[in-house]
């Protein structure tokens, strides 16, 4: 048991890193490079396909992200928690998104976007890296999925990154944010799950017992390969637009324009599907059995339980709001 319990932190921890280096490489890409600048801004031109066919539901999505909301959810995170008698992992959901939305606050308010003339509408507006919405939705989700029992955790984790990559895609295409601001939103959170994870790991009794049943391997094998391809999809496209931009991005073809758009709408979904399927790995290396949950049988040297018992606005060209 104890020698798991070295390997979950192994694993947590190299989480954590991973998602802190994708966000130094994405951070630098996104606003330090002219390629990286410039489809940001190619997916922002072409954000004209999804203003046109889902205005509605984009606001809809957008403006039910607010302070107020935030609290509902997060307060019902706790309830959830408390009611299940799980308080060390109520105080860890609650610790993973106050903390994923704190800095994705100090982030915002001290990255500087340097301008490489690329995108002469928006030169004033300055960073809008990370999306303080798409952070709030992957965060609030990701708690979710976190205190919910384990018979429901696979469902709801589909349903939660489902929303999450709703609310990216909607900030790109009301034009409230660039596609890197949101990815690099789900990476915070990702390393933020995995930091919280790691604490309640590390304030476990070594008796605790985790159920290596509940891996889910449906919901994880379907956000895993849907994100994956997603992804996939998504860069190919956006290579394909790069490599045949040849005039500045306000006087290239339409076709291309809304090609970027849907590559990175793609990248935004499969981000959010990749980011969840992590949680739904990991998840049941975390959080232990109570014995309210299960009856605890014999427990074998790999940790199984035997038997469970029922019982934010880049505009055209204004900025950023959250």
């Amino acid at each position: 048991m104890w020698s798991d319990r070295k390997k979950t932190v192994a694993w947590l921890t190299l989480l954590a890193a991973t998602n802190g280096l994708l966000f130094a490489l994405l951070y630098h890409y996104s606003l330090s490079t002219i390629r990286g600048q410039m489809l940001d801004t190619v997916a922002l031109a072409g954000n004209g396909y999804g203003q046109e066919r889902f205005a509605s539901p984009l606001n809809s999505v957008l403006n039910a992200i607010t302070l107020a909301s935030m609290v509902i959810v997060l307060v019902t995170v706790g309830v959830i928690a408390l009611a299940r008698q799980r308080y060390a992992l109520a105080i860890t959901a609650v610790v993973m998104v106050a903390g994923s939305t704190a800095t994705t606050r100090l982030l915002k308010a001290h990255i500087l976007r340097p301008e490489f003339g690329v995108d002469p509408q928006r030169a004033g507006a300055g960073n809008s890296l990370p999306s303080g919405h798409a952070t709030a939705a992957a965060a609030l989700a990701v708690g979710l999925v976190l205190v919910l029992p384990p018979a429901i955790r696979g469902i709801a984790s589909v349903i939660g990154a489902t929303y999450a990559a709703l609310v990216g895609i909607a900030t790109l295409s009301s034009g409230w944010h660039r596609p890197s601001d949101v990815i690099a939103s789900f990476l915070l959170v990702g390393g933020w799950a995995a930091v919280a994870g790691l604490l309640l790991v590390l304030a476990q009794r070594r008796t605790a017992v985790v159920a290596r049943g509940d891996k889910h391997p449906l919901p994880l094998a379907a956000m895993l390969l849907g994100g994956s391809a997603l992804v996939v999809a998504g860069i190919l496209a956006l290579n394909y637009t790069f490599h045949r931009m040849s005039t500045p991005v306000e006087d290239m073809p339409n076709r291309l324009l809304a090609l970027g758009y849907a590559g990175s709408v793609m990248v935004i979904a499969g981000a959010a599907y990749l980011m969840m399927a992590v949680i739904v790995r990991s998840i049941h290396r975390v959080v232990p059995h109570s014995q309210g949950d299960w009856s605890i049988g014999e427990v074998g040297q790999r940790g199984h339980v035997d038997r469970p018992v029922d019982r934010d606005r880049l505009g055209e060209p204004s900025i950023v709001r959250d």
